[in-house]
């Protein structure tokens, strides 16, 4: 009997888990739309995704936290090589639960978005849970400027949008550099023969 109540919750549990590793959006799904407060090289804009998505594929990429040690690298990375995206006919988004002060901060910082790649807030982490994603409550800690860090984190994810709306592809559990490659590689795939 104790066996059995043990598998049976050991399967359930299983069962949990794969749902949760699974929960996020995928490839064809149609990507939520969405408005949100951004920033871009220290300056507040209203980002609009319907609107991104007229000029072309969109990476929704989403970041626990502006100042931490692998989105300061993701970032980074994103700046270096967005003339690649742009050269593939695609814009860049992140997306975390940081305050718009914080992120026109982040967006300026030439060792992070280098004013190359808009950020965008969403301080209540609605966006996270419209793309299917977690959002932890923050360990307390501080980010690499030795601020607190008191917001929620949503997980590291990446959507590729097409400009029909829908997800070309999605990947999380990857590096921060691998991310950013990996995103690169779906909008290159996406774009025209020239």
């Amino acid at each position: 009997m104790k066996r059995t109540l043990a598998s049976s919750l050991a399967l359930v549990a299983l069962s949990l888990s794969t749902h949760t590793a699974h929960a996020a959006l995928s490839a064809r799904d149609v990507a939520p739309p969405f408005s949100a407060q951004a920033a871009l090289d220290g300056r507040t804009f209203t980002f609009s995704l319907a609107d991104a998505l007229k000029r072309g594929p969109v990476v929704v990429y989403f970041y626990p936290s502006a100042y931490t040690g692998g989105c300061n690298l993701e970032a980074h990375t994103f700046a270096t090589r967005q003339a690649e995206f742009a050269a593939a006919g695609a814009s860049i988004i992140g997306v975390s639960l940081d305050d718009i002060g914080r992120l026109n901060a982040f967006s300026a910082d030439p060792d992070y978005c280098a004013g190359k790649i808009p950020v965008a807030s969403d301080t209540g982490g609605r966006v996270a849970h419209a793309y299917a994603l977690a959002v932890h409550d923050a360990p307390a800690r501080k980010d690499t400027r030795g601020e607190p860090i008191a917001h929620g984190l949503a997980e590291r994810s990446t959507f590729v949008v097409t400009p029909d709306g829908r997800i070309a592809a999605a990947f999380d559990g990857l590096s921060p550099v691998e991310n950013v490659a990996q995103a690169l590689a779906a909008v290159q795939r996406l774009a025209p023969a020239r």
